[in-house]
């Protein structure tokens, strides 16, 4: 009796070992960052932290796989409750016969318990633990979870771990498209991965991947035809690399989610294909040494990223190909351009085709210039921005406020101004801040978004319609409440009116000729330049696609003839030949417009004397915009050769005309761009009018402080004093602090050696009219 009581406590003591030994159901192992495209295509995957490439575990596992594996390592896997009797008899016998361990008899169960008990020796003890958790693991877990779990974390020889990176090491594919003999082969690895591997040993390889897949035949999982084929295909060679199709984005999700698998918005066939389009431009980047390039494509409705190429290089890989330019910062040359346009568009400042003055400018030591450093004297708003014309940019800004639009670009996504205003000043507009091609990318689409969605929301503005990029797969999502207001940030018709301009700029030459083709595909695009030729930039919208371009060198290094018109746009527009071509441009967003006369001349409101008006759709706003201020009406003598009044002639002998006339420096420009702009006829002689100077000073202008250099042997250098007529063939004479200093005719430019402190200019023409200015030289 007393050895039968101890019997019963043996048995009592079985399961309480069993309960105290839970398993963890889990293995404590660190997995890769793994990277999925919208459709579950792997686009890159980092290393584990041991040096393993282990991925994380999934729910699901291909079928054939799956089948493979429980006929050659636990056929009555779905039937037994942790151990395998059967099996065990088997192993046992043999190994009797044998005199040593030739069999285990391990269930998948046991094997997933000595996956979790990682480094555990294999002793009888240990296999009786393992039989008790294998129980226990049975009885706390599904067998599709057990069979997850080992699947995951099965060692295939070397360094990698779990079917999903043996699939893509041994056979470059997903799991989920291994055949029967790729299947067979992984299946029997786990078994031996350090005597059977992929490149060694492999006759042996072969004859137990066979012998499965013959197993398999007779089982009826696979037909003979198959097995046939099957045994035909060759064994894989050494491990093959992971796909590295968006490196810097896997970076980016490494430090965020390490050890996780993401998906993400971006399309595989997609960021392949802008890889190898981006090679193609960067390989003839090479002949003028810039090495490095960047492309975002997003959807416009969504702001999901389908395509992230966070940087290549042209060269040497010590060119910084690391750094993923997408989110570094960088000047931003003219691309910030139409947001200042369409802000001034929608305060009803400007008309799109409003006259701005193109003549030299000096601020505070700022002078900008033209890229052709030339002046056309007075260009259109929509010449200004399609040509990126610098002058009439700043003056723009200098008149819409630096604070304001500081403030706006800050609304509107940009995060990179982390300054006051007052540091980039007018240079703002001109590359002055930084951005980066994140932000302006989600800038310029949430234009986009900011049109198509003004009808769906009955001529309101959803906040929620303003969001960053993204490049994380939320599917599923809950969509949130909108919350409407009548106004956006820039309202929809100076949006609209933008971004009919920009598709209007002169394309690249090998896309000069597109509105001539039916497949023309319609862009609305920008480029931009930063100081010195360091960084080029192209963003071009559709009513669907937004895609941003940078290209230069990470390391800040300029490089002449580097351009964005000449190396980001042409990039630009062969993404855009990779995309979906759009149904339907933007739709006009008339309850935000009205239609107006506009002089022809001047983009202003047709005024009184305006003789040529069209009837255009401008802004609401825009109706509150001054009439032309270009247009006068002059009074002729009868021959129509001189101006005259009715101090000297009379009125009943008079003509009457309008005339265009613009200040004198901006026509001393303007009219050798204009061969049909008529200046002022001159006045009739000893005949009064009471009219402005004809003259204008260019350089200085007024109250500024003119700073003068020294040369390079020492002495000081002069200053070129500059002035306009406004008619053609005038003199001047030049006069400083009442000392006469010389004339000119025509072309007038004066040089001067100054000294330090405040001095007058005066200038006298021809005909007695008369100018005076202080300017302080310092």
């Amino acid at each position: 009796m007393r050895k039968k009581g101890k019997y019963w406590i043996f048995a009592l003591y079985i399961p309480v070992v069993i309960f105290f030994c839970y398993p963890n159901h889990s293995v404590s192992d660190p997995y890769c960052t793994v990277i999925e495209d919208s459709d579950g295509e792997l686009l890159g995957a980092r290393i584990a932290s041991d040096g393993q490439w282990r991925f994380p575990q999934r729910e699901t596992f291909p079928e054939t796989y799956i089948q493979a594996l429980i006929t050659f390592e636990d056929k009555r896997f779905y039937s037994h409750q942790g151990i395998d009797p059967i099996a065990t008899f088997r192993a046992l016998t043999r190994n009797i016969k044998q005199r040593k361990t030739v069999e285990g008899g391990s269930t998948i169960s046991m094997q997933a318990i000595r996956l979790m008990r990682k480094g555990k020796k294999r002793t009888l003890k240990e296999k009786i633990i393992e039989t008790l958790l294998a129980i226990r693991l049975e009885a706390s877990m599904s067998k599709k979870d057990i069979l997850s779990l080992y699947i995951a974390n099965a060692p295939f020889g070397g360094n990698v771990v779990g079917i999903e990176a043996a699939a893509w090491r041994y056979f470059g594919r997903n799991a989920t498209d291994l055949s029967w003999a790729e299947a067979a082969t992984l299946a029997v690895l786990p078994n031996s991965p350090a005597l059977i591997h992929p490149g060694r040993n492999r006759n042996a390889l072969k004859i137990k991947r066979d012998a499965l897949l013959d197993n398999m035949m007779k089982k009826g999982i696979i037909s003979e035809n198959d097995c046939m084929l099957a045994k035909i295909e060759p064994l894989p060679e050494s491990p093959l690399p992971l796909p590295r199709s968006a490196p810097h984005l896997l970076d980016k999700i490494a430090e965020k989610f390490p050890g996780k698998r993401i998906a993400t918005t971006v399309s595989s066939p997609l960021q392949q294909s802008v890889n190898s389009v981006i090679e193609n431009h960067t390989n003839a980047f090479k002949a003028n040494m810039v090495n490095n390039a960047a492309v975002v494509v997003a959807e416009i409705e969504s702001g999901n990223v389908i395509a992230y190429v966070g940087n290549v290089f042209a060269g040497n890989r010590r060119h910084s190909a690391n750094v993923d330019i997408i989110t570094a910062r960088r000047s931003t040359g003219s691309i910030l351009k139409p947001f200042l346009y369409a802000a001034m568009l929608d305060e009803g400042e400007i008309l799109t085709g409003t006259l701005i003055p193109d003549i030299p400018f000096h601020v505070a030591g700022f002078s900008p210039h033209n890229y052709n450093k030339s002046f056309d004297g007075a260009v259109s708003a929509h010449d200004a921005l399609t040509r990126s014309l610098n002058v009439p940019s700043v003056r723009m800004l200098a008149n819409y406020n630096v604070e304001k639009f500081h403030r706006l670009l800050k609304d509107l996504g940009m995060t990179t101004l982390t300054k006051p205003p007052m540091h980039y000043g007018l240079s703002l507009i001109l590359g002055g801040a930084e951005g980066t091609l994140w932000d302006i990318a989600g800038m310029y689409a949430d234009m986009a978004r900011t049109v198509n969605r003004f009808g769906m929301n009955s001529g309101r503005y959803n906040i929620h319609d303003r969001k960053k990029l993204n490049y994380l797969n939320n599917t599923g999502a809950k969509e949130k409440k909108p919350v409407y207001f009548t106004s956006g940030l820039i309202s929809a018709a100076a949006i609209y009116q933008t971004l009919e301009i920009l598709s209007k700029s002169n394309r690249p030459e090998e896309e000069s000729s597109w509105m001539m083709f039916s497949s023309g595909r319609k862009i609305a695009w920008k480029t931009g330049t930063s100081y010195g030729n360091r960084d080029a930039w192209s963003i071009g919208l559709t009513p669907d696609y937004v895609v941003g371009v940078w290209v230069g060198n990470a390391s800040g290094e300029g490089r002449p003839l580097l351009t964005g018109v000449g190396y980001a746009a042409p990039l630009m527009f062969d993404v855009f030949n990779l995309l979906p071509r759009s149904k339907n441009w933007f739709l006009r967003p008339y309850d935000e417009m009205a239609r107006i006369a506009v002089c022809r001349q001047s983009g202003h409101r047709a005024g009184e004397y305006c003789e040529n008006a069209d009837s255009l759709w401008v802004t609401q706003t825009g109706l509150l915009s001054g009439a032309c201020p270009y247009h006068h009406l002059i009074h002729l003598d009868r021959d129509e050769k001189y101006r005259v009044s009715s101090s000297c002639y009379s009125t009943h002998e008079m003509v009457h005309k309008p005339w265009f006339v613009l200040p004198p420096a901006q026509e001393w420009y303007y009219r050798k761009h204009h061969a049909d702009y008529r200046p002022l006829p001159p006045i009739y002689p000893h005949c009064s009018i009471d009219e402005s100077s004809p003259m204008q000073m260019i350089y200085p202008t007024y109250g500024i402080s003119v700073v003068v250099t020294k040369q390079l042997g020492g002495e000081k250098g002069k200053i070129v004093l500059q002035a306009a007529h406004n008619r053609a063939n005038s003199t001047i004479y030049w006069h400083i602090d009442e000392q006469y200093i010389g004339e000119t005719r025509d072309n007038h430019q004066m040089a001067f050696l100054p000294t330090a402190g405040n001095h007058t200019i005066t200038l006298i023409d021809d005909q007695g009219y008369s100018l005076t200015m202080p300017f302080v030289v310092k």
